[in-house]
């Protein structure tokens, strides 16, 4: 099953999604307007919207709310991109120029804030305190995640543990809220709502390791941004952890310069040493055990094709290019 397959079993739910959208984007500020409809428009695969739209239906959810609540994702989602666009001083964001470069930091700040806000207006429509009460502890997780990377940056300390850290409260805890909040809208029972949640968080840890893989081994028009910037920014993303953890010599010190001082000059050198150390190999293999432990929590979800459609994305978060 491609990608595509799976947008095209539920393109109804994904068209209404999108109306959704559009709906709440609507504000009489002109530049809201403008940088909202750029913004939401940049491109993107909308995942984690995709996630709790599938959830809600392989748990036979018969309601319209998982087209807010799905566009609530969204919403949260790119809120932290532009943020973080603006932490990392990006230029390119899915090939196009990021909103700060186009509008400036002031006001993607705000425009974030505006996202943030028009997000948490919606979420109280399905009355649901659970679903209140998840989105919110995912946001407040999401922000501290945010500044536990920052804190970390230049640190080629930065342990495995450390890592997974970061990665759960930045990335997964997201997917986790999507898939859980699908089950929830369909009133499923405890089991098969944890079985949700813990879907998500291990295709959302699985998907950042990939990410992170991406970053060395991707090139700049398929990841629509310059390879190393995470080296970059300062990152020490599990690859590289790895990598310090075996090497030694002038290798080693190669290493903790360029991540010490984020220097990405020596980006080929640093890559030609992970792929020595076999760390790409490494780190596919953690994607690997985290997709296949969410696959294995889908078992007692019973079988229909948006089951199916779950278990693929598992398989195609591992094979992807961008």
């Amino acid at each position: 099953m491609k990608f595509e397959d799976i947008q095209q079993l539920i393109q109804d739910d994904v068209t209404k999604t999108d109306e959704v959208l559009v709906e709440h984007l609507s504000s009489d500020v002109a530049l809201i307007n403008q940088m909202s409809s750029y913004i939401v428009n940049a491109g993107g695969k909308r995942l984690r919207p995709l996630l709790l739209l599938l959830c809600a239906r392989a748990t036979d959810y018969q309601g319209t709310h998982h087209h807010l609540m799905a566009a609530v994702i969204e919403l949260i989602h790119t809120a932290t991109l532009l943020h973080d666009d603006i932490v990392d001083e990006s230029e390119l964001r899915r090939g196009k120029d990021t909103a700060n470069e186009v509008w400036g930091n002031a006001a993607s700040v705000l425009v974030g804030d505006f996202l943030y806000s028009r997000a948490f207006e919606m979420m109280i429509k399905p009355e649901s305190m659970r679903i209140m009460t998840i989105l919110s502890k995912a946001t407040n997780e999401i922000a501290q995640g945010e500044v536990l990377q920052l804190l970390n940056c230049q640190n080629a300390a930065l342990t495995e543990a450390e890592y997974y850290q970061v990665i759960e409260r930045k990335t997964a805890v997201l997917f986790q809220a999507a898939t859980q909040i699908g089950g929830i809208l369909s009133e499923v029972d405890n089991a098969q709502e944890k079985a949700l949640k813990d879907y998500g968080l291990y295709l959302g840890n699985a998907f950042q390791i990939i990410d992170d893989v991406l970053d060395y081994q991707s090139d700049a028009s398929t990841m629509g941004k310059e390879v190393g910037d995470d080296l970059s920014e300062g990152k020490t993303t599990l690859p590289m952890i790895y990598a310090l953890a075996n090497t030694s010599g002038a290798d080693k010190q190669l290493l903790e310069y360029a991540i010490n001082n984020a220097d990405n000059s020596k980006i080929q050198q640093v890559i030609a040493i992970l792929q020595s150390v076999k760390a790409f190999e490494y780190t596919r293999e953690q994607a690997q055990k985290s997709a296949d432990l969410a696959k294995q929590s889908l078992s007692i979800i019973k079988d229909s094709e948006y089951k199916d459609a779950l278990i693929a994305l598992c398989n195609l978060s591992l094979q992807r290019k961008s």
